[in-house]
């Protein structure tokens, strides 16, 4: 608890303006022990603490500056949240404190196991890495408790593999990663400890797992994103994700060797063209247009779904691309032109194509 006495008699006697002598008249007392008490040299009896109180009209709490913590359970796991995010290191002492009062709560164990492996990664301490390792285990325990769906026992069992990690004992790391690894969702922890220590070639399918999968979840975030950007109106955000996700898109060819994201960028140059559009920027979104037929033709010339021929990204084992979005890149962007549901844009789009058709 912060003690805010000597703040407060100083204040109180300020703002009655008031000397130290004129205080220490009016309590009785010598201005050598209100200059103490406000220098925090010295505190007073409780009696005076009292006195002083009255005096100043106000309460001993507000004359403290003691505030009463809301201690109910989810309060309290707010508060250790609020220690972590702004690593205040008080935060440590309230989680025993927490876990003293409410030891089989998993939410608190739980929060408190965060705090401490944090804690341990912003020091580099051991011996907080060593108290969030018991704190995990004693998570798993209570895991029944919880109904955050954020968590289940293999996330927890991640964070634990974390906390090796950080204790410098990165094959137990991995092989609990690896144990836990349902959907590859440790692929990319598994592939990167791996590569850091040496088995480089045990790494690659593990990292080109997570790329592949990466890739997927970001089409679909940008996919996510320009709804809602179109929704709004707001045509500015919507160009400038797809063009950042075209172009990340695009360095994940190797040469002029088609692959299924070409595909996928074909469709994406026509979504921004239609945004472009319905922005009237239609100079620009005619240029989209072209290069989405373009890049269309060419992954329709020699379509490939095989995984392997993204860059960077091996053989996956039971790996496989499919969608609905279209049998092939054409009518794939042929569909988008038809989801933007404006009668120009289609008429600008049949002009491109009957004007390829004549040459």
């Amino acid at each position: 608890m912060k003690m805010m006495l000597a703040e407060n008699i100083r204040a109180f006697r300020k703002e009655r303006s008031l000397t130290q002598e004129q205080l220490s008249e009016a309590l009785g007392v010598t201005a050598g022990a209100v200059y103490k008490w406000e220098a925090k040299l010295s505190i007073p009896e409780l009696e005076m603490i009292i006195q002083m109180a009255d005096f100043f009209d106000t309460s001993v709490d507000v004359l403290l500056g003691y505030e009463i913590k809301d201690n109910r359970l989810e309060m309290t796991v707010k508060r250790l949240q609020e220690y972590r995010r702004n690593k205040d290191p008080e935060g440590l002492a309230e989680a025993e404190k927490a876990l003293k009062k409410y030891p089989h709560s998993f939410q608190i164990v739980n929060e408190s196991a965060s705090l401490y492996s944090t804690s341990g990664i912003d020091s580099g301490d051991k011996a907080l890495f060593r108290r969030a390792l018991e704190l995990l285990d004693q998570a798993l325990v209570l895991l029944p408790q919880n109904r955050d769906p954020q968590i289940s026992e293999q996330t927890i069992c991640g964070r634990i593999a974390q906390t090796y990690l950080g204790l410098g004992e990165t094959d137990k790391a991995i092989e609990l990663w690896k144990d836990h690894n349902a959907g590859g969702l440790y692929s990319h922890e598994i592939g990167n400890s791996l590569a850091q220590n040496g088995h480089t070639e045990e790494a690659v399918p593990y990292l080109s797992e997570s790329l592949a999968k990466t890739i997927v979840s970001l089409i679909s975030t940008i996919s996510g994103y320009v709804n809602v950007y179109i929704s709004r109106g707001d045509h500015v955000s919507c160009q400038a994700i797809l063009s950042w996700g075209i172009g990340l898109l695009a360095g994940l060819r190797k040469g002029d060797k088609p692959n299924y994201l070409d595909k996928v960028s074909a469709v994406l140059l026509a979504v921004l063209a239609g945004s472009q559009f319905l922005s009237d920027q239609t100079d620009k979104a005619r240029d989209t247009l072209i290069r989405a037929r373009e890049l269309a033709a060419f992954f329709d010339a020699s379509p490939s779904y095989d995984e392997s021929d993204i860059r960077f990204i091996t053989r996956i084992e039971g790996a496989s691309a499919h969608d609905n979005i279209g049998a092939t890149a054409m009518d794939s962007v042929e569909n988008a032109v038809s989801q933007i549901a404006q009668d120009e844009f289609t008429a600008l789009w049949k002009s491109l194509s009957e004007e390829e058709d004549r040459s």
